[in-house]
């Protein structure tokens, strides 16, 4: 492998103490603590060394132990934050021995029949006390009201089966002080899609869900050329109705309840790397890591505002140098989690272990425009989004065929697969270059040549890969980030995002409080402006002297078709998924709304997720003090009368101090007191 070597700090980096409410989230999320609550980690820098350690000691010489132990903790100085399994878990053996340090999961197909429903509510569980999220298809089961010969009844559908699944969730209390996350799947023609689309709009239902629909290029084509869309169910048809009617039901319920969200999986499954091996159904939680069954990935996020030099000038510039090496050096530190993965279930462990796939990432991009006076979703900022999207995939890949040099590729990558009649449709390109059915090919050759993905890629490097393998499948995804970028990158922007805004609340569980907590944050970027250019600078003041710059734009300012640009020229160089929402006002158009999904379409995204203030369903988890002063929720007291409150007012409730909002909110979904 190339000599790595640290590089200085340079003077011209922002370097802002953590924030009150980073330093607390950082406390309470990711410092290991015994079992009597005290501190093991002293500060920030033992929760790195910890980590650092934890990774390095995978390596076989105790001379690279310490090289790498070294290195590991320069790049997690430098930005290099693995995601909150990592950081919660690795080094914390002797403390939490049954954890994970696994973010992404996703469970076997669910078979159709009561013992493969429940086999895997047991598998869920043990997942998600291990501190993992997980994903799972629930359109393979039968349709509501279809007779089940067993017992000698009609069955009660796949959405009463996900209510036990949502149950079992809520009741278990993840590892690490985190509740569950789940993510649901559907697919477009089954024939209570129409249920599963409306199912949160019962108070409290499916809460510990994400619900995704799976949205095929049929169905896209259908609803653009108003065509009829059948609904079935292992052959047989259910009901015909209007694409469009179908997809008018999607939108509304996505603009009143930000759900269900959007998977195109023809796109995933045409641009996995594993594409003559895996048939792609499920996504984790947040939609970022498409698995096959049992598949396990894990994550990790460069900060980029750590190498934002010369701020909030003409000279503001991003340190690539320094940018790659410390990419080159977090794909090891990645790499070596498969081998403390910690994972419950054998079928999950031999899964990562034979593909290896890891999702790096960035978070801060928001924040990091700002910071060079760039406004995110300009042009400019595409060609910085695509630019640091392939820097980090070319270098990653050029490590990870390093690594297989080293340490031996990903056992598929050697593992021969026979040509059928499948892959050479998929492939044409296959007949062309002379493979027949029934020839053998090694899996390196299938995802380094035949790969869509790969494709794109110089043909040195992928013909290097064709000889000697990788040491990982896959090797980006762009995580949200949420906890992660708001502890330890102080409240840098989440994942690809612009900053929500600059100055907002932000709700939070606490463990022993009756709803969730309102905490005051600042976005990175405005911290660090008011350290280096006005220290009286804010959003939302009238006095001239006060104000910030134009460029210091947040969610609100970004169009919906400029977020589905920003996402697009991330997709082209990331490997895995994108987890993203576009923010849209509360009061936009509901048909241009719906323009948003089909552009994402065209624009050739894997998946769309959009978010639109909405008080009489829910609290986000991110809200503007703006839109709390102007809602008014009303409360009903015992003898019938009502009293109302702001979002934003303190109310003494059961002995506690609720904000308006998260106290209605907690009434009203059922989970007051259960948190």
């Amino acid at each position: 492998m190339a000599e790595l070597h640290a590089i200085e700090t340079v003077a011209q980096q922002v370097d802002i103490p953590l924030q009150p409410a980073s330093a607390d989230i950082w406390d309470s999320k990711y410092r290991l603590k015994n079992r009597d609550g005290e501190p093991v980690d002293a500060n920030l820098e033992a929760t790195f060394t910890r980590v650092a350690a934890a990774l390095a000691d995978v390596e076989l010489t105790p001379e690279l132990r310490d090289q790498w132990r070294e290195k590991f903790a320069w790049a997690l100085r430098q930005g290099a934050l693995p995601a909150g399994r990592i950081l919660s878990n690795a080094g914390a053996l002797e403390h939490k021995p049954a954890t994970s340090t696994i973010n992404c999961t996703v469970s076997a197909t669910i078979e159709d029949s009561m013992s493969g429903i429940l086999d895997k509510v047991q598998e869920a569980g043990m997942t998600l006390k291990a501190g993992c999220g997980i994903g799972y298809e629930f359109s393979t089961l039968r349709p509501k009201g279809a007779y089940v010969a067993g017992a000698g009844a009609n069955t009660s559908g796949p959405l009463s089966f996900m209510d036990i699944y949502d149950k079992m969730c809520f009741t278990i209390s993840s590892a690490g002080g985190r509740r569950g996350a789940q993510m649901a799947t559907f697919d477009i023609r089954h024939p209570d899609v129409l249920d599963f689309i409306r199912a949160k709009r019962e108070d409290g239902r499916l809460r510990q869900f994400n619900l995704s629909c799976l949205i095929t290029e049929e169905f896209m084509e259908a609803v653009k050329n108003d065509e009829q869309w059948q609904l079935e169910f292992e052959g047989q048809v259910f009901q015909t109705l209007p694409a469009q009617r179908l997809w008018n039901a999607i939108m509304v319920s996505t603009y009143d309840y930000a759900e269900p969200g959007f998977i195109l999986i023809d796109k995933v499954n045409q641009m996995n790397n594993n594409w003559f091996c895996e048939d792609i159904r499920a996504t984790n939680p947040c939609g970022e890591q498409p698995l096959p069954p049992y598949g396990a990935c894990l994550l990790g996020s460069v900060n980029l505002t750590r190498f934002v030099l010369d701020p909030f000038t003409e000279k503001a510039r991003f340190d690539w140098d320094r940018y790659r090496e410390v990419v080159a050096v977090f794909t090891r530190m990645l790499d070596n989690v498969v081998e403390i993965n910690g994972l419950p279930l054998e079928q999950q462990r031999v899964e990562i272990e034979r593909k290896r796939r890891h999702g790096m990432g960035f978070l801060g991009l928001g924040s990091s425009l700002t910071m060079m006076k760039i406004c995110y979703g300009s042009a400019e900022s595409l060609e910085f989004t695509e630019a640091v999207s392939r820097e980090m995939a070319v270098v990653g890949w050029q490590v990870g065929i390093e690594l297989a040099e080293e340490k031996g590729p990903a056992p598929i990558m050697d593992e021969m697969f026979s040509v059928d009649a499948q892959m050479l449709s998929l492939r044409p390109e296959m007949s062309a270059d002379g493979y027949k059915l029934g020839d053998e090919v090694a899996g390196k050759v299938l995802i380094s040549q035949y790969s869509r993905y790969m494709q794109q890629f110089d043909a040195k490097l992928t013909d290097r890969m064709a000889q000697v393998g990788a040491r990982f499948t896959h090797h980006t995804s762009i995580a949200p980030t949420g906890t992660i970028s708001l502890s330890l990158a102080n409240n840098a922007s989440n994942g690809i995002e612009p900053s929500f805004a600059h100055h907002y609340s932000r709700n939070v569980i606490r463990e022993g409080r009756k709803s969730k907590e309102k905490i005051d944050v600042f976005s990175f970027e405005l911290l660090a402006y008011r350290e280096m250019v006005n220290s009286e600078a804010m959003p939302y003041v009238d006095e001239p002297e006060r104000q910030l710059p134009d460029y210091f734009i947040a969610a609100d300012d970004v169009t919906p078709m400029q977020h589905v640009d920003v996402q697009a020229a991330a997709q082209i160089w990331i490997d895995s998924s994108i987890s993203k929402t576009a923010n849209v006002p509360t009061d936009y158009p509901f048909e241009d709304f719906k323009d948003i999904y089909l552009y994402a379409y065209e624009k050739g995204l894997k998946g769309c997720t959009t978010f639109r203030f909405n008080p009489e369903v829910f609290q986000g988890v991110l809200v503007k003090e703006q839109d709390l002063e102007n809602t008014t929720y009303r409360f009903e007291l015992e003898d019938g009368s009502t009293v109302e409150a702001q979002g934003n007012q303190e109310i003494e409730y059961d002995g506690e101090v609720h904000s308006a909002a998260n106290l209605f909110d907690a009434l009203k979904e059922g989970y007051y007191g259960k948190l």
